[in-house]
């Protein structure tokens, strides 16, 4: 197998003190608050569906491109020192960061679908020690940018016009949907091996995403092929085509690829296809425990990331 495998020690949390019963009271109301949610859009695309699989398929797609939360969050003293980089990019108000601007030497860090750069603290001090300049944009429809809606092309060409505008970047630490529209982006460009890109639990397989989607809201095999199809329409491709898996083999870059085992959001199997392609210039760290978010945050894992740079 390519690279180098290792699994990290599996994150262990604690308790200390906790009133147990105020937590077990809390998290039923939460998940009650859910189910009654679930129970509401589910039944409204299942009338919707009666009505007409294509008007289903057109509220699914939207649905599936609209973030349901936003990081808001204050932020961490390191993003309160950086350089404030504000832009326009297809109406939508960006909101970014920038250290050490004088490096020539650039890495672009790419947050997943609801997160926001803020909570990729952790990296920034260690890189501009390593003479980097590092760029953090939250990307449209995300943290404190505008929008409502966001998808993997917009995403790609978002990523396009900072190398554009504010590059020539040839870092890159990419996490969830950040890594997908990477790699659509970067397998256009002219590139080499002197580009680093870390994936972190990217989002390999859209057709995954797909199917945990339908699955989550109960919709029927009809509306599927009438959401395919708006696809195809919008994009010119069939949703199989936006795969990290498919664009590896376009994609020279060295490449780092950290996967947890229990990942519920992007699954190891998508990433075992990858593996099977045994490309030189990918390697691979599987993590036990750590799941789709946490594995950013584990000190081994960034250790290894500022390491990779």
């Amino acid at each position: 197998m390519p690279g180098s495998f290792k699994t990290l020690p599996q994150n262990i949390s604690c308790i200390a003190r906790t009133d147990y019963n105020y937590i077990h009271i809390y998290l039923y109301r939460m998940r009650f608050r859910q189910r009654l949610v679930l129970k509401y859009i589910r039944t409204k695309f299942a009338l919707l569906s009666a009505l007409s699989k294509r008007k289903a398929a057109q509220k699914a797609f939207q649905l599936f491109c609209t973030p349901q939360s936003r990081n808001r969050n204050k932020l961490p003293k390191i993003f309160e020192q950086a350089e404030k980089v504000e832009f326009t990019f297809h109406n939508f108000a960006i909101k970014g960061y920038r250290w050490n601007r004088s490096s020539d030497k650039r890495i672009l860090i790419l947050h997943g679908f609801e997160s926001s750069v803020i909570n990729f603290d952790r990296y920034i001090k260690p890189l501009t020690r390593k003479g980097y300049s590092v760029l953090c944009f939250d990307a449209p429809a995300h943290g404190r940018s505008s929008g409502k809606e966001i998808n993997v092309l917009l995403y790609r060409d978002f990523i396009d016009y900072i190398n554009q505008t504010l590059g020539p970047v040839k870092g890159f630490i990419a996490h969830s949907l950040g890594g997908l529209a990477l790699s659509l982006a970067i397998e256009r460009w002219k590139h080499d091996d002197t580009h680093k890109i870390v994936y972190i639990a990217p989002a390999v397989e859209t057709t995954t995403a797909i199917n945990s989607f339908f699955s989550f809201l109960g919709l029927d095999q009809e509306v599927r092929k009438e959401f395919e199809r708006l696809i195809e329409m919008k994009s010119g491709h069939h949703p199989s085509w936006f795969s990290i898996y498919r664009a590896a083999k376009h994609i020279k870059a060295d490449v780092l690829f950290f996967q947890d085992q229990n990942d519920n959001m992007t699954p190891l199997s998508d990433v075992e296809a990858i593996i099977k392609l045994n490309l030189s210039n990918f390697k691979f760290v599987i993590t036990e425990g750590l799941g789709h978010r946490r594995i950013y945050r584990d000190n081994q894992v960034s250790k290894a990331i500022i390491d990779f740079f």
